[in-house]
């Protein structure tokens, strides 16, 4: 009887112990957001919940005080980064305490993961550790340089000063070109393929130092586009850390489908992933995107 009850002992305690385990192989992402340009409180919950879906991660979301709020809101606005592998910004607002900002800095520099999201990387135009680790902005003209893609593959610099600043012509589905099929957030990904309706940010301005450049696309006239192939996904070392940047991922409301994009999740999903261990085990989705087809997630998960 005593040998029964230890062996069961033993096999609880080996099962917990798995689980235990299991939790703490899960990569801790935090989200930010709380301001932005476009609907975060629409962005957020779903990105969520599509993270957690995978298996692979943890989510926490830290939402910031609105915009004129009182200082005693900022003073108690202190992420801890420490805890987590990865950053995923989904913010676009006013200035963080300057406390925050050396936080986040530190975060990278000792090798955590950034992600920025879409408009994410509009945001902090003032602060220069932060456009150093997005590489390009939202910026003018005249704040730094710009970065396309020629026809042969090859990354062109025009300086500032010269050429459009950053915007974007109407809405519209684009094909996505995978510029470096090796790398592991986009191996095994279609040379093209088509990504639902979204806003083509164009002339994005900043030191784009050590830039590299995963996909493109054509931003096309007709759209309103500069007629280049324009950066979409990229990477950038800071410190020992790795900043992702997808310029896909627009929200104006609850019927966009740019999240909903099965592409965009892949990007998502294994941006974060890598940016967090450098390394790559999310398989791409069965139903990603061909360069013909467009293919989104039929309703958004349950928060």
């Amino acid at each position: 009887m005593f040998s029964q009850r230890f062996a069961w002992c033993s096999l609880l305690a080996v099962l917990a112990l798995t689980s235990l385990a299991s939790a703490d192989d899960k990569i801790r992402v935090l989200i930010i957001d709380g301001q932005n340009n476009h609907n975060w409180k629409a962005m957020t919950p779903p990105m969520k919940a599509d993270l957690e879906q995978t298996g692979r991660f943890t989510v926490d979301v830290a939402t910031t005080p609105e915009q004129k709020a009182p200082a005693a809101d900022w003073d108690a606005f202190r992420p801890d980064f420490s805890k987590y592998d990865v950053v995923l910004s989904n913010y676009n607002g006013q200035s963080w305490p300057a406390e925050v900002n050396k936080s986040l800095e530190q975060f990278v520099e000792k090798g955590g993961g950034l992600v920025i999201i879409h408009a994410a990387n509009n945001a902090f135009s003032d602060w220069k550790a932060w456009n150093e680790m997005i590489g390009l902005g939202w910026r003018g003209p005249d704040f730094g340089d710009r970065v396309t893609v020629n026809d042969k593959g090859e990354a062109e610099r025009t300086e500032k000063g010269k050429g459009p600043g950053a915007g974007h012509g109407a809405q519209h589905e684009f094909v996505i070109i995978t510029r470096d099929r090796e790398h592991p957030v986009t191996r095994g990904m279609p040379a093209e393929w088509k990504h639902a309706r979204d806003e083509l940010y164009h002339g994005q301005r900043g030191p784009a130092a050590n830039m590299h450049i995963l996909a493109t696309a054509f931003s096309d006239p007709k759209t309103g586009g500069t007629g280049a192939n324009e950066p979409m996904i990229w990477w950038i070392p800071y410190g020992k850390g790795r900043v992702f940047t997808t310029l896909m991922g627009h929200v104006g409301g609850p019927d966009d489908p740019s999240i909903r994009c099965t592409g965009f999740l892949t990007v998502m999903e294994r941006g974060c992933e890598w940016a967090a261990t450098g390394k790559v085990t999310l398989p791409i989705k069965s139903d990603f995107p061909t360069a013909e087809e467009v293919r989104v997630v039929p309703s958004q998960p349950k928060t």
